[in-house]
């Protein structure tokens, strides 16, 4: 842990403070995890794939944002993942933006919600 955290400080003094701050939670009803269940079982009942549908999720967001660039270009990243009580896993992000990308007004804001809303759903 003490190597991870002064791992993120690097990367705060290399490449400035993060911009911004998201948090990815795992959902027990997404259609690939309610797919895989055989029988009566439930997705409580199957935590391997709770976390093998997680981990390919989180993948697939980090290359929306990453290159893909939903919110603009990023310069770097840094993410990790707990499990909350349930057992369900959920990832704080945080990611830091080049000058060009970054949010500085409030209509900035404005178009930035509308194109994630339209993008990540």
């Amino acid at each position: 842990m003490q190597q991870n955290y002064q791992d993120a400080m690097a990367m705060v003094r290399k490449f400035d403070e993060p911009d911004l701050f998201l948090m990815f939670t795992c959902n027990p009803s997404w259609s690939e995890i309610l797919n895989s269940m055989e029988g009566v079982q439930r997705p409580e009942d199957r935590p391997d794939i709770i976390v093998h549908v997680f981990n390919m999720k989180l993948k697939e967001l980090l290359e929306d944002i990453c290159k893909h660039g939903i919110f603009g270009t990023v310069l770097a990243y840094i993410y990790v993942i707990e499990f909350q009580k349930r057992g369900l896993p959920h990832a704080h992000i945080l990611l830091t933006l080049d000058s060009e990308s970054k949010i500085r007004t409030k209509d900035a804001i404005d178009k930035f919600e509308c194109r994630t809303s339209r993008s990540l759903h």
